[in-house]
């Protein structure tokens, strides 16, 4: 019986994962490579996020886009522009907090 309830709650646990409605979005934009890398890692260490991409937009913008749920990836943010600004030049940060579904076709899946 207890090995049936594992395997529900792993299930669970994955069909919430797959949910792209319940999963944050966080974007950070700077003005060169190495802030959005600082941004990145620092990110990573801060909070349980995915790295989903690092973007070069042009004349020396790059993004970097996180996904998580909500509070994570509010702290991740946090934590990344804090970085980023200390090195470089922020340009813009914003958290979706449930992005609709049919912005999911045009995000990277992840790193």
């Amino acid at each position: 019986m207890a090995k049936t309830n594992e395997s529900q709650t792993l299930i669970q646990a994955s069909e919430d994962e797959l949910d792209p409605g319940m999963r944050a979005l966080g974007m950070i934009e700077t003005r060169g490579l190495v802030a959005c890398i600082e941004a990145a890692d620092a990110m990573i260490k801060a909070s349980n996020i995915t790295l989903l991409d690092l973007r070069a937009i042009g004349a020396g913008y790059m993004t970097v886009m996180v996904r998580g749920d909500v509070g994570a990836v509010r702290t991740a943010i946090e934590a990344g522009s804090q970085a980023a600004r200390r090195l470089g030049e922020v340009v813009s940060v914003r958290i979706l907090p449930s992005p609709h579904l049919d912005l999911e076709n045009l995000l990277p899946v992840s790193l």
